[in-house]
């Protein structure tokens, strides 16, 4: 391995230390309350050594939105394997719902707070649209198999992601308040289901 290889790697390692530090401080107390002091003791490295490779906390936060997506796409990927369209759409909403419940924190950085969103240009968010061109492609899959009828693929596939993220952000949220706390998971599951067979004979 030559000289320039081996820096690489180390900028590499170094970069993950950092993110693995922070991922942990965050999940630990969340992201408001994390300084990059917080983040530089952590990882037995000074302040200084961060901002060589994160110029600021938003950058890092950044940094870790793009290692949710990468998580949850590849969590996606053995789906599209499945011959019926509508079961990997069925799937990839399972799948959603299930990162959501079992990564809380990066869920909330990748789709509900502000930052890092706030400080992007809308062609920095890579990672969305390839997310989001996963789910148009298998809903225009529907539509040439005949489950769904023709519509404008972008604004089937939205209603689709939003009304799937709304009630996985309501049982995060502990917005769902209303009903016992046993029943909570039986009644998202039987809501889900609910929407898919909608879906299915409606759309």
């Amino acid at each position: 391995m030559g000289i320039t290889e081996r820096k690489e790697r180390e900028r590499e390692e170094m970069r993950k230390l950092i993110l693995d530090g922070a991922q942990k401080l965050f999940l630990a107390n969340g992201y408001e309350k994390v300084s990059i002091r917080n983040i530089a003791d952590e990882i037995e490295y000074s302040p200084a050594t961060i901002y060589l490779y994160y110029k600021d906390k938003n950058e890092l936060l950044f940094a870790l939105h793009q290692r949710g997506f990468v998580k949850m796409v590849s969590e996606f990927q053995p789906l599209l394997m499945l011959n019926d369209p509508f079961e990997k759409l069925v799937g990839m909403g399972r799948s959603y719902i299930r990162f959501a419940v079992e990564n809380p924190e990066l869920f909330d950085l990748m789709f509900i707070m502000t930052a890092p969103m706030d400080k992007l240009d809308k062609e920095d968010w890579v990672e969305g649209d390839q997310a989001f061109g996963l789910l148009m492609q298998v809903v225009q899959e529907c539509m040439d198999a005949g489950i769904f009828q023709q519509h404008n693929v972008q604004a089937t596939s939205m209603m689709i992601w939003s009304s799937i993220h709304g009630y996985t952000a309501l049982f995060l949220r502990k917005r769902l308040g209303m009903f016992p706390e046993c029943d909570r998971q039986l009644i998202m599951d039987d809501a889900f289901n609910l929407f898919c067979d909608t879906l299915r004979r409606g759309l």
